[in-house]
């Protein structure tokens, strides 16, 4: 019973479902509204999730997104698993790559847009350690990187950057 449930079988078709058209839909967006709420506490000792907080391009309003960060050769990562039509894209090129990354502390960043030619490895890692993600990026996990490349230009994906003190 339990093999008929892997991320191949209706698990993943339920993922795609709530997520489909690249957009959260009634469940999924109540679950990560949850999400959001209960990983930017930071009470859960999930270390790579983290809430993305945003200002809304067309309200100004703060948009929590639960998300999953990936690291790679130093550096700290946002992809979109839905692709460039995820709101929160929008929102973040909108903010000029200003946000908030949120896990107990709140964390000003900057989020810097990677070439599409240097997503590839960092596909690759995203689908590493996050799981929920592979149901909505089509080159499994374990293909090689070059398998990654035609997709990239499908999923921004961001560079984590600190924000600097002006005076420092």
């Amino acid at each position: 019973m339990l093999a008929s449930w892997t991320a191949a079988g209706p698990r993943r078709r339920l993922r795609r479902w709530m997520y489909r058209d690249g957009r959260p839909h009634g469940v999924a967006r109540v679950l990560n509204r949850f999400d959001a709420l209960v990983l930017g506490s930071g009470r859960l000792p999930v270390e790579r999730a983290v809430t993305l907080e945003v200002a809304g391009r067309r309200s100004g309003q703060v948009v929590p997104v639960p998300v999953v960060v990936a690291d790679l050769g130093g550096e700290r990562y946002l992809v979109a698993m839905l692709g460039e039509r995820a709101n929160w894209v929008h929102n973040v090129r909108a903010a000029g790559g200003a946000a908030v990354l949120r896990r107990g502390t709140r964390t000003a960043v900057r989020l810097e847009e990677v070439p599409v030619a240097e997503r590839a490895p960092i596909l690759k890692r995203y689908l590493e350690v996050a799981p929920g993600a592979r149901a909505h990026i089509t080159v499994d996990r374990h293909e090689p990187v070059e398998a990654f490349e035609p997709i990239a230009a499908d999923h921004p994906v961001f560079r984590i950057r600190p924000l600097v003190d002006a005076e420092g």
